[in-house]
């Protein structure tokens, strides 16, 4: 999966998932399955208007440390073993890694990780260097209980604080992404103009193919995407989010009438940059905030400007159709380490920080969450570039759903601390 993260923002980052991985976006947040609880312990709906998304293209202000509360274990839980003597730090490319003890992680003791079973059992269908081992433990332990999951993740790993590469301590930023619902027709109808195409035949690989603009309108360009449009949308703007997000849900209306639900996957892209619509909207003061509230609103009032809008990006995204068999539905799309994500509990990461497939111990607090838990590196992004950084999969839903609002509000400070088996740590 390739995401962009819901910030509306613009960044010069490369990607890093090495182009398996679209989703430029505008940031959007944390599962669908968590949000419920997330909605009712804080009253999103007030925090949406002005923040939406992460969506802050310089408008809000970059979030600062925040102290992160340490909950004692209660009574009866293991607490981490009393090691006499820790091994040493680990240099990675973009990060350093100290090992800590079990009780220096905050709130420890106090996550369901049975929430997190299904994200960890699906990473271990392609493991991490060195978990191979742990992974074939996972499963049998999925109908444990609470204290002999926290039991075995403490005698089988040890917590390594992830910091900058000279071992400084960053605020950290944690953002969130979701997968978009939107309704679609398997042909083109007065209603539904705006296509979403699969990759043409020989698109150059590494090289700028037709950009955004040459596509609508050249053409050659128009010629070589003839017959790949997988289904077609109402909205442009909505095809746009879908690109951004890097992949997506479709409430398909087939040509004979009927309707059924697929998945439409990150396959290519065209080779060009991306640019973020609500910077450019930004840069002209055309808008005050780059939410996609604001960005819908200003092009319903200046129709007229709406491809001059979309063409300042100038990269398009292609897909390929996936069926949704009932068990597909309750994960989400395939992350960068291939294996399907996990609402509230799949992390995009950078690579070259946190390898795919480690476990993490999440610690945030902020307007949107307070949270300390267990997660899995699961997908990277091209906005999701450096030592503490990360985007939590928030889970699949529509424009008022929760997957999507908690998701457009994330941004906040972050700490992680990532589980290294213990015989990789001698």
């Amino acid at each position: 999966m390739v995401h962009h993260t819901m910030n509306t923002s613009n960044t010069s980052a490369p990607s890093a998932s090495s182009n398996n991985k679209v989703m430029e976006s505008i940031q959007v947040g944390p599962g669908l399955v968590v949000a419920g609880k997330w909605m009712a312990r804080l009253g999103l709906g007030a925090l949406i208007v002005g923040s939406l998304v992460s969506c802050s293209v310089g408008v809000r202000p970059d979030p600062q440390p925040v102290p992160v509360p340490t909950t004692p274990p209660p009574p009866g839980v293991v607490t981490a073993p009393d090691d006499s003597v820790l091994p040493p730090p680990i240099q990675r490319a973009k990060s350093r890694w100290t090992p800590v003890r079990w009780s220096e992680l905050p709130g420890w003791g106090q996550d369901s990780l049975h929430e997190v079973w299904n994200a960890w059992v699906r990473g271990c269908e392609r493991p991490a260097p060195g978990h191979a081992t742990p992974c074939r433990e996972v499963r049998q332990l999925s109908i444990g209980t609470q204290a002999e999951q926290q039991a075995w993740v403490m005698r089988r790993f040890l917590p390594y604080r992830v910091t900058e590469i000279d071992g400084s301590e960053p605020a950290g930023l944690l953002t969130g992404y979701y997968e978009p619902i939107m309704n679609a027709s398997r042909v083109r109808t007065e209603q539904h103009r705006t296509p979403l195409y699969g990759p043409p035949p020989g698109l150059p690989a590494g090289q700028p193919w037709y950009s955004r603009q040459e596509i609508d309108t050249l053409p050659a360009a128009l010629a070589a995407l003839q017959g790949r449009a997988i289904a077609w949308l109402a909205d442009p703007i909505d095809a746009l989010i879908l690109q951004i997000q890097g992949s997506g849900r479709l409430n398909l209306v087939e040509a004979n009438g009927q309707m059924r639900q697929v998945r439409v996957a990150y396959a290519a892209h065209n080779g060009h940059p991306y640019q973020s619509v609500g910077r450019w909207l930004l840069d002209q003061r055309a808008i005050r905030e780059a939410s996609w509230d604001a960005i819908k609103a200003w092009a319903a009032q200046n129709p007229r400007r709406l491809n001059e809008m979309l063409w300042s990006n100038p990269r398009t995204v292609f897909f390929r159709e996936e069926e949704l068999s009932n068990l597909d539905a309750r994960f989400g799309p395939r992350g960068a380490q291939g294996v399907p994500l996990t609402p509230g509990r799949s992390i995009a990461v950078d690579p070259q920080s946190i390898p795919y497939g480690t476990p993490v111990w999440l610690a945030t607090q902020g307007v949107t969450l307070n949270q300390q838990k267990l997660v899995m590196a699961q997908d990277t992004g091209g906005a999701i570039v450096g030592a503490v950084r990360a985007d939590l999969f928030t889970g699949w839903g529509s424009w008022t759903d929760e997957a999507y609002t908690v998701a457009a509000a994330l941004k906040q400070p972050l700490q992680m601390w990532a589980l290294l088996p213990r015989d990789m740590a001698r």
